[in-house]
């Protein structure tokens, strides 16, 4: 049977402190790499000229969530205090930590209400890119701009002359700059409901200014709730180093075409390194295939006299310490997403829930964050090797998100996988893909479709890695 956090358990697991009162915080950066105060508050924003976009959610007044740092191997204090009416919690996407700091309500700890605080404890053994949402009300969160890049920096320099992080997103607004429906039943039950204006760290298009001829990271995240973005670099020397906070083994080509793009989707991220042109005043173009035609995500552009590096520069950056599954003994569990057979509707408690179900795992829709004895898919030993077949049944596809470890996609029955490390598959319609990892994190860990409008009508679900 599952763990069921309730507000005496939560407190309990925090020896009493977890839920106290802190100051408002009103701050554009959180520069700090030991710890930060994040107020989740109501925020408006001018996303066009002279209209503002009132209601939005962030950890500023008028500003995006910001990007938040931290280093390898050290602790980190992230005070969350919410002072929206709903409840929330926060969950840091990737972070290979412990289970009570997992930000999953009912599954780690019960919600935030009004005023409450939740002190993060996190400690990150891998450095990458990743990113931090809310897991309670989140479809509504999330779309109203809950969403914010964090970074784990490495032990040592990688030797580059500026980083650029992408926080992709998009909103669902008017021309006027007013909220359209979050979502749509037409919506959940296909692919997602799109929005409409797309937007790159909250702006439209924004234009970055880099060193003329240096070298530039990248650190690009989709946190969409539903998009997935297909990228591309048109007319520069660029290749991607890392993929959803792990470096890659050897760099691969970043795609300069539409046809041969990168896919991101909901929670994945990939970090890319670009060589900027020469001259001064020359541009770098970050695309994604949309439709109608390509769009302009950001641009970069050369300032000042040449640096004159080269993309030979650049070499594998040091791998993450994420331990290598026995495959020859690995235990496999088979997982099958799709549409679900009639049933009721999920009871999400205090995290509010779509008033419909559309999607299950297994042909089993999530009960809901709140219901008490729904076990786990799969419970596994600590230290296991396991692989995971991940098989989509339905014709849409799914970014499939496992908190807590680290996963390496082994096979596929479309297509040729790098061997890399990540956290968020995207399963292709109709796609059969085999992952791996060791259970080497004990806890009840979540287990869902990131288009949240899946997960928030069935697609979710959690395993258990036992403590011994």
């Amino acid at each position: 049977m599952r763990r069921h956090v309730t507000r005496r358990t939560a407190l309990g697991m925090m020896g009493g402190t977890a839920l106290t009162a802190t100051l408002p915080l009103a701050r554009r950066s959180l520069a700090s790499t030991a710890g930060a105060e994040i107020d989740i508050i109501s925020a408006r924003y001018s996303f066009f000229d002279g209209k503002i976009t009132e209601g939005l959610v962030s950890t500023l007044p008028d500003a995006p969530p910001p990007v938040i740092r931290m280093k390898r191997n050290e602790p980190f204090i992230a005070s969350v205090t919410n002072r929206l009416e709903h409840f929330t919690t926060m969950h840091w996407h990737g972070l290979r930590l412990a289970n009570a700091m997992d930000g999953v309500p009912y599954l780690t700890q019960f919600p935030l209400g009004q005023d409450e605080r939740f002190d993060y404890e996190l400690f990150s053994p891998d450095a990458g890119t990743f990113w931090y949402h809310p897991h309670c009300v989140t479809m509504e969160q999330m779309a109203l701009g809950l969403t914010g890049i964090l970074i784990v920096e490495e032990d040592e320099d990688p030797g580059f002359d500026s980083e650029i992080p992408l926080n992709l997103r998009d909103f669902r607004l008017d021309g006027e700059g007013r909220w359209l429906d979050l979502w749509t039943a037409r919506g959940a039950a296909r692919g997602g409901t799109f929005g409409t204006v797309l937007t790159t760290n909250w702006q439209l298009s924004p234009d970055y200014q880099a060193g003329a001829g240096s070298l530039v990271r990248l650190r690009v995240a989709a946190t969409d709730t539903t998009r997935i973005y297909k990228l591309f670099i048109p007319n520069a020397q660029a290749k991607i180093i890392a993929l959803d906070g792990h470096p890659l083994p050897e760099l691969i080509d970043m795609p300069s075409t539409e046809e041969t793009a990168l896919f991101l989707g909901p929670g994945q991220r990939a970090d890319i390194a670009v060589l900027m042109p020469d001259t001064e005043g020359q541009q770098v173009n970050l695309m994604t295939d949309a439709p109608g035609e390509p769009h302009l995500l950001a641009r970069m552009t050369s300032q000042g006299s040449s640096t004159t590096r080269s993309i030979s520069d650049l070499s594998p950056m040091p791998a993450n310490p994420v331990p290598e599954p026995d495959l020859s003994s690995a235990r496999l569990e088979e997982f099958v997403f799709g549409w679900s057979p009639e049933g009721d509707l999920p009871n999400n408690g205090l995290c509010g829930s779509l008033p419909y179900t559309f999607w299950s795992i297994n042909r089993t829709p999530w009960a809901g964050d709140a219901v008490e004895g729904v076990g786990p898919l799969a419970t596994f030993k600590r230290n296991e090797s396991v692989v995971m077949r991940l098989r989509n049944e339905s014709p849409n596809d799914h970014p499939i998100h496992l908190h807590g470890v680290a996963f390496r996609p082994i096979r596929s029955n479309k297509r040729t996988l790098p061997p890399y490390w990540t956290d968020t598959i995207l399963l292709q319609r109709e796609e059969t893909i085999d992952i791996a990892f060791v259970a080497d994190n004990p806890g009840d860990w979540a287990f869902h479709c990131h288009v949240i409008e899946h997960q928030k009508t069935g697609l979710a679900g959690y395993i258990r890695i036992l403590d011994s």
